[in-house]
């Protein structure tokens, strides 16, 4: 009888030390992934800003109209006015230099000679062209949302536009004698701070494979970046 009581105890101790494990395993899992996920909304507003901007210098650019000094015709010219210049003059399929010079790319002889700081940030803004703006926001997405989601739009926000600023002021002493343009600067703040949070969490983070691969895809597309184009 005691010994029935005992295995019955015994069985229910067992169980009960199951229960517990699981229950310590489900509050483990839970504790992990009790992280609050931000909604992602500004990183997609960057990316629709910068489309939305080049659509307005390629108009701005009307390279039917404009295009006097290079041999061959406009790119896509189905395009109309939002038509590209020969690939001559820019072979990313984008507008010509002196439509992004007047538009605000960065130029050192305006910035330091000229009164026109306002280059630093609204060269951010501009791209060379649709292979340069796809690069970028493609970028921008693989990085910039998985960081929003988990940081908050403000801090994102932040790094995003300081980094900016910061590749601007380096562009600005580098690269002096053509203009420039592009938000490689920002999304170069973005991967410190992705890579930053991946070494400090990396026992507990997710999709290693994807992060690492963005990170590679930021990288190389940077690094592929000169004459002016980031």
């Amino acid at each position: 009888m005691a010994s029935g009581d005992l295995e019955r105890g015994g069985g229910s101790n067992v169980k009960n030390r199951g229960n517990s494990y699981n229950q310590s395993s489900s509050s483990s899992y839970y504790v992990e992934n009790n992280e609050k996920q931000w909604t992602s909304w500004l990183v997609p507003m960057f990316v629709v800003a910068n489309v939305a901007v080049f659509v307005v210098v390629m108009y701005v650019n009307n390279c039917p109209r404009n295009n006097q000094g290079f041999e061959g015709g406009c790119v896509a010219r189905f395009l109309g006015r939002l038509s590209f210049e020969p690939l001559k003059e820019n072979p990313l399929f984008g507008p010509s230099s002196n439509t992004l010079e007047k538009l605000g790319a960065l130029n050192w002889d305006k910035v330091v000679h000229g009164n026109q700081a306002w280059r630093l940030i609204t060269c951010i803004w501009l791209h060379a062209g649709v292979i340069h703006l796809l690069a970028n926001m493609l970028s921008l997405i693989f990085i910039g949302i998985r960081l929003e989601q988990q940081f908050g739009f403000i801090r994102v926000g932040l790094i995003y536009l300081l980094s900016g600023f910061g590749g601007s002021v380096l562009s600005s002493l580098f690269i002096q004698r053509s203009i420039s343009v592009g938000a490689s600067g920002a999304l170069f703040g973005l991967l410190g701070a992705m890579l930053s949070e991946l070494l400090t969490n990396w026992t507990i983070y997710t999709n290693k494979v994807i992060l690492v691969a963005s990170g590679s895809y930021l990288l190389r597309n940077a690094m592929k970046g000169n004459q002016g184009y980031r």
